[in-house]
């Protein structure tokens, strides 16, 4: 081993696969060696001295669900405005991003999968999340009405075609007609399929998701669907049953705008282990309120948050850190549940399985925090960012 080539991070590590108040982990190269105690780590090393404590060390966030940020977009094929949104995004603690691409007219669509296709080939991005245009007009949000339409398979090969592989997870309403048959013919070519924008009701969504159904992610609960009541829970306690009985993951927005700390809440007392936070974040992320972009519509930001014409909020301008941070101290959720809900979760959600946590083999994507849980430092496949 090349003990040069070694990194040793000491601190409250805070992650799925391992919990020390006071512990070490190890780096060679682009992946994690070992995560031990200090105990441990003095064994393994006799006779050098123990690291200094560096503060709270978690895995690399992982963000399933975004936009852009910092004044770039993935809703583009212009490949340096898709680089420029993850190299923001991952200089934020989210060393792990899916570019998500909005409802557009479908040459738009397949022209932006292709160049996200080549940034994922290259490491950049993690894959990526198309969120329509197969969605409910009824509940489409910030989602442009005009391209809404019932699945069509030869629409859906195109993409397939223009990933080439790299299509993780398509948002889509299970009401749409021919929803069965554009959710098996994704399935089978290895894509998640994400409930969202969605007018059913609590049986049809239910039925919708796993185990019988082909739905193991829904997108951003409770936004984007009917509001839950007690003579009309719909898709918001279908997705809840469908976490707690361990069969989905929901997407929480962590942002403090989209979802009040009580249903978040909610959210994790129902499932602690099926919640993925998310930021949704779009152009705006970073960046002071004013005039931005999603997809083909005009969005205004006012004290931080987005809106379209209609009054729809059009996406996050946070961090997934920020949202972390709002679970914890918002909605009162224990360290080792929100840290997991930003990494392990997530991850596994989209079929990541080196990433989003701190076990021997995974890619070094660490973050270390402050007692305050402020940004001190990122390291990403080995490389400091910061």
């Amino acid at each position: 081993m090349n003990l040069e080539a070694e990194i040793h991070l000491r601190g409250q590590v805070v992650a799925a696969a391992a919990e020390f108040d006071d512990g070490v982990v190890t780096v060679v190269g682009e992946r994690i060696a070992g995560v031990q105690s200090v105990a441990e780590w003095e064994r393994a090393h006799p006779g050098r001295e123990v690291p200094a404590y560096s503060g709270m060390v978690i895995p690399g966030l992982v963000d399933i669900h975004n936009h852009g940020g910092f004044g770039h977009r993935f809703d583009t094929a212009d490949p340096d405005q898709a680089r420029g949104a993850a190299e923001y995004h991952h200089g934020q603690g989210s060393t792990t991003v899916l570019a998500s691409i909005v409802t557009a007219a479908p040459e738009d669509m397949v022209a932006q999968t292709a160049v996200l296709a080549e940034l994922a080939a290259d490491g950049v991005i993690a894959g990526i999340h198309a969120e329509g245009p197969f969605l409910s007009e009824t509940r489409c949000g910030a989602q442009d009405p005009r391209y809404l339409t019932d699945p069509d398979p030869v629409l859906i090969e195109r993409l397939l075609a223009a990933a080439s592989g790299r299509l993780r997870v398509m948002t889509l309403a299970p009401e749409r007609y021919g929803f069965d048959s554009a959710a098996k013919l994704l399935a089978d070519s290895g894509v998640v399929i994400a409930l969202g924008h969605s007018d059913a009701d609590y049986a049809d969504f239910r039925a919708a998701l796993a185990p019988s159904g082909f739905g193991t992610l829904v997108t951003h609960l409770a936004n984007g669907m009917p509001p839950l009541h007690h003579r009309a829970p719909g898709p918001v306690a279908a997705a809840l049953v469908a976490a707690a009985a361990g069969h989905a993951v929901v997407e929480l927005i962590g942002d403090g705008v989209h979802v009040d700390p009580g249903f978040g809440a909610l959210a994790f007392a129902s499932a602690p282990s099926r919640v993925a936070l998310i930021t949704d974040a779009m152009q705006a992320a970073g960046l002071p309120d004013g005039q931005y972009r999603l997809g083909p519509q005009d969005v205004q930001v006012r004290g931080g948050v987005a809106r379209i014409a209609n009054g729809s909020i059009a996406g996050g301008t946070s961090t997934l850190l920020s949202c972390l941070r709002w679970a914890i101290r918002d909605c009162g959720v224990p360290p080792i549940e929100a840290v997991r809900a930003a990494s392990a979760t997530p991850a596994a959600a989209v079929g990541l399985d080196d990433v989003g946590d701190l076990r021997p083999g995974c890619h070094a994507d660490i973050v270390v925090l402050d007692r305050d849980m402020g940004l001190r430092s990122i390291l990403r496949r080995g490389q400091w960012l910061r």
